[in-house]
């Protein structure tokens, strides 16, 4: 009789390492998940604190050029100042609902001289040409707007723009473009104007709460983490009775487990034998 033995050979030492490699592979997921999840929670808390907050004055909001901090996403500031059509862009491949389109960023340049840029909204690609067909004007003169505050986006070295346009919102670029001192840190997705114009481009919506399966998914990893030490405890159970088939005792528990599996045949093995009885 051998017994469990057999599990301290270096096969058996190596199927255990290999056991605790994939259940370490399935529990990191698993905390990723739950790490994604903690992200996705943290954002719906920023938009129920933010969308919908009182407007702050800009310079309370962000008292440097560059002053950014995550927890601002969807933070509501209000600011005073004049649009630069001239120096108007439009980013590139931008969809809505799975529409091409662009997005307009107008500059506001403000009493003190700075310059915050302001993303008006979105436009949908022309029928005849890679641009928007019309862009609605912004308000002439002085103006109160309202926006809700987002980080500026990385240069991307691989995506190009044609001129009047831009590939991402990159705050420093724009800065040179406008050749003004530039709020870099943060940009605003437009919530209002005053004076209102007639038409103005497709606002942003409340984006919708959604955490997303991530719970879900890490339960999964941590049950394929678990499920790998059950796979291996029933390879070694077959191993071990295999093994051991000389030894009585193991051969009266065969002996108990075959006559549970004839206990078990289904209603349709029982009218199988009648069938072959009859014929």
């Amino acid at each position: 009789m051998i017994g469990w033995r057999f599990l301290l050979s270096r096969r058996w030492t190596g199927y255990l390492a290999i056991a605790l490699i994939f259940a370490s592979v399935c529990v990191s997921l698993g905390f990723w998940q739950l790490a994604r999840r903690a992200e996705a929670l943290t954002e719906i808390d920023r938009v129920a604190s933010n969308f919908d907050a009182d407007p702050t004055p800009l310079a309370e909001a962000l008292p440097e050029l560059d002053t950014w901090d995550d927890s601002q996403k969807w933070l509501t500031v209000s600011m005073t100042g004049t649009y630069l059509v001239d120096d108007q862009l439009l980013v590139r491949n931008r969809p809505l609902n799975g529409n091409p389109g662009f997005e307009v960023l107008t500059p506001l340049q403000l009493s003190n001289g700075d310059v915050f840029v302001v993303d008006r909204g979105w436009l949908p690609t022309g029928q005849d040409q890679d641009a928007p067909d019309a862009v609605p004007a912004p308000p002439s003169g002085t103006v109160t707007v309202v926006v809700r505050l987002k980080a500026g986006e990385p240069h991307l070295d691989s995506r190009g723009a044609t001129p009047g346009q831009i590939a991402t919102i990159e705050l420093p670029l724009i800065e040179q473009q406008v050749g003004e001192p530039t709020y870099t840190g943060a940009y605003g997705l437009l919530a209002s104007e005053d004076p209102a114009p007639a038409t103005r481009p497709v606002a942003v919506e409340k984006p919708v709460p959604d955490e997303g399966p991530h719970l879900s998914y890490a339960f999964q990893w941590f049950v394929f983490a678990l499920l790998g030490f059950v796979a291996l405890g029933y390879i070694a159970r077959q191993e071990y009775r295999q093994l051991n088939s000389d030894d009585p005792d193991e051969q009266e528990r065969a002996a108990e487990r075959a006559r549970k599996r004839a206990s078990r045949r289904s209603d349709a093995d029982i009218e199988d034998d009648i069938l072959d009885g009859r014929g």
